[in-house]
């Protein structure tokens, strides 16, 4: 059968766009605004995620109730708003109660794959909401769980997709839905081959969108964020910083690597492989226009942007033998690998290795490993 939708866009809305009713209601504008939308990519309603971590790190009972408490508040507010809110209720309360549940476990038996369940609540809530505000404005709209599709390993907090089980779930339970409704579903959130709930990490919203798009093979992937695009630097911090219009995968993919919160750094990965073009907008602005992320752009400019990433560590690694430096360099990065660290800026010389690193959460395992293994390391101070 052939699709009557071979042209659709994948439309994703970050925290900030979903907050309130407000910002829903203007992101369900921009979905009804354009045809070619059919699949809705969702962040947690703005501050929810952050909630939902506390809380799965075990908080006495005030503190817990106190946080389930602002999490009612943010679904209510927007509930609240809507003119049949009887059904969407009790989702609603139906997710909160397991929010409360999951919390109290969290409080004597903490796990990783409890703190993903846990935190995934915070999409499942707003791409309800979203669902039901796209209803009452008449459009055929349909909530669909995104873990049926995004298949993962079980490293849960940072899980890594399985692209070729994600493109034929999308294949199966996707692509007919988009031809008879505009889906909505949630960033983030995955599920590993025992059906347990995983999370992409912090930003993983982005990197949903463009995995779908990839797997459905999408004519575009719109990131609707709180800026109007990608700007030559930090605009909250340099008033100076101008948009850039058109950018490359590989410069954008470089500046989101290097600190660039506009985009997670995974994003552009899946589009990268099948061409496809991302736009980054302003859901508050659409007048303002925004970014247009593609393979090539005509004459780049010889620098295209300054990125700022904070909370970094150096370590700089000695080699007390007198082996060949590239067998050095083979241990060391091997270490690394085994620990999970990724290195953000490498630096060499003969016997030394200086490495820029995000916080070395297993710095006393490396520094074991490497002990024994007859080489030196010396921590700076943190940069940034």
């Amino acid at each position: 059968m052939t699709s009557i939708y071979p042209q659709f866009v994948v439309a994703k809305f970050g925290g900030t766009s979903v907050a309130d009713f407000d910002a829903m209601n203007r992101s369900a504008g921009i979905v009804l605004a354009d045809d070619h939308v059919r699949l809705v990519v969702l962040s947690a309603s703005a501050g929810v995620t952050n909630l939902l971590v506390e809380l799965s790190e075990g908080l006495e009972s005030r503190d817990r109730m106190d946080k389930i408490d602002t999490l009612r508040t943010i679904q209510y507010n927007i509930i609240s708003r809507l003119k049949a809110p009887l059904v969407i209720s009790k989702e609603i309360d139906q997710l909160l109660e397991n929010i409360a549940r999951l919390a109290e476990t969290a409080l004597t038996m903490p796990s990783t794959s409890l703190s993903d369940e846990l935190v995934s609540h915070g999409e499942l809530m707003s791409s309800l909401l979203f669902a039901e505000v796209l209803r009452e404005r008449e459009a055929q709209a349909e909530w669909f769980d995104a873990r049926k599709v995004i298949r993962t390993n079980n490293l849960y907090g940072c899980a890594e997709p399985n692209i070729n089980l994600v493109e034929d779930q999308a294949e199966a339970h996707l692509r007919p839905r988009i031809e008879q409704a505009i889906v909505i579903t949630q960033g983030f959130i995955g599920s590993d081959d025992a059906g347990h709930t995983t999370t992409l990490g912090r930003g993983g919203s982005d990197y949903t969108a463009s995995l779908l798009g990839e797997a459905l093979q999408a004519a575009r992937v719109d990131i609707w964020t709180d800026v109007a695009g990608i700007y030559t630097t930090d605009p909250r911090i340099v008033a100076q910083a101008r948009r850039i219009d058109h950018i490359s995968f590989s410069e954008a993919s470089d500046m989101a690597a290097f600190g660039a919160k506009v985009l997670h750094p995974a994003t552009l990965l899946p589009a990268m492989r099948k061409n496809i073009p991302v736009f980054v907008g302003s859901s508050k602005n659409t007048a303002a226009g925004g970014t247009l992320v593609r393979r090539e752009t005509e004459n780049p400019p010889l620098y295209r942007a300054i990125a700022i990433r904070r909370k970094q560590t150096l370590l700089r690694l000695h080699d007390l033998h007198t082996q060949p430096a590239y067998r050095f360099f083979a241990e060391m990065f091997a270490i690394l690998a085994e620990h999970r660290v990724d290195v953000d800026l490498v630096t060499t010389s003969e016997s030394c290795i200086a490495l820029a690193v995000r916080f070395f959460l297993a710095l006393h395992e490396f520094r074991e490993t490497t002990a024994a293994d007859n080489s030196t390391w010396v921590q700076s101070p943190n940069v940034g």
